[in-house]
């Protein structure tokens, strides 16, 4: 014969079934949200006047490409609502050709301070749908960068010209 042991036990609540997973399920997808967003390699570019793009850059863009005077003007470095770091270059380009443009790509290079490149970003200077840019004409742009290195020397970068989008010609 077999003897049981009960331990008595003073009376629980049932466990709740119906709430508690709804919260926990809840709490795990704002969480996923929030590592989706904020996840540093996926770089979100603010919605200005510049994009990625890759433009023509042959031998008549290449030709044309020292009539582009680029001025650049002081960097700025500012925290973004997600607490990251921008970091804005303005520049003034200038048509000094004879020609309009309808668009003009940039490359912008930041170096450490051995004088190699630790970023390089190249953008187009003008967002659609915008007038061409005619000869002689000044036009002011700006942009901006979310990530650079932290061996970034903090110095003006380069930038240069890399891609030349030619007005189309009205026959």
């Amino acid at each position: 014969m077999h003897d049981t042991l009960q331990i008595d036990t003073p009376e629980q609540p049932p466990p709740k079934s119906g709430r508690s997973w709804i919260a926990w399920m809840g709490a795990t997808t704002i969480a996923i949200a929030l590592v989706v967003v904020m996840w540093p390699g996926v770089a979100r570019r603010p919605a200005s006047s510049t994009r990625e793009s890759r433009l023509p850059f042959g031998s008549a863009e290449q030709a044309y490409a020292p009539k582009l005077q680029i001025e650049s003007l002081p960097l700025s470095r500012a925290e973004n609502f997600l607490n990251q770091e921008v970091t804005t270059v303005p520049g003034r380009i200038t048509n000094g050709g004879n020609l309009p443009l309808a668009n003009v790509e940039i490359t912008v290079e930041f170096s450490d301070e051995l004088g190699q490149v630790v970023l390089r970003e190249s953008r187009a200077v003008f967002a659609p749908p915008t007038p061409p840019f005619a000869p002689g004409e000044r036009r002011d742009f700006e942009v901006s960068f979310e990530h650079i290195p932290s061996s970034w020397n903090i110095q003006q970068p380069l930038v240069r010209v890399s891609g030349i989008l030619f007005t189309p010609r009205k026959e």
